[in-house]
């Protein structure tokens, strides 16, 4: 399975969502999803790909992990995966 197809069934399941329901162009918002639907996404995310997010959900906006949109956290993830090789 690829990373896009991976983390978008992840957001999906935690925003009580089918997969076929999220756009890339969705921000979390747009999708439901508040602050702990978040931080389970990115706990998820870690795990399936396991890598370690820099996320500060105190301050999300300080981190190095661009939460903006569905497409920019897969290219995120796309990158940490990437790195970690």
């Amino acid at each position: 399975m690829d990373i896009k197809t991976r983390v978008i069934e992840i957001i999906a399941e935690q925003a009580m969502l089918e997969p076929g329901d999220v756009q890339l162009t969705h921000t979390l918002a747009d999708l439901g999803l508040d602050s702990l639907g978040l931080v389970e996404s990115i706990f998820a995310i870690e795990e399936a790909f396991d890598i370690t997010v820099p996320f500060n959900a105190n301050e999300p906006e300080k981190s190095d992990f661009d939460i903006s949109s569905v497409v920019t956290m897969i290219t995120a993830v796309e990158t940490l995966v990437k790195d970690q090789k």
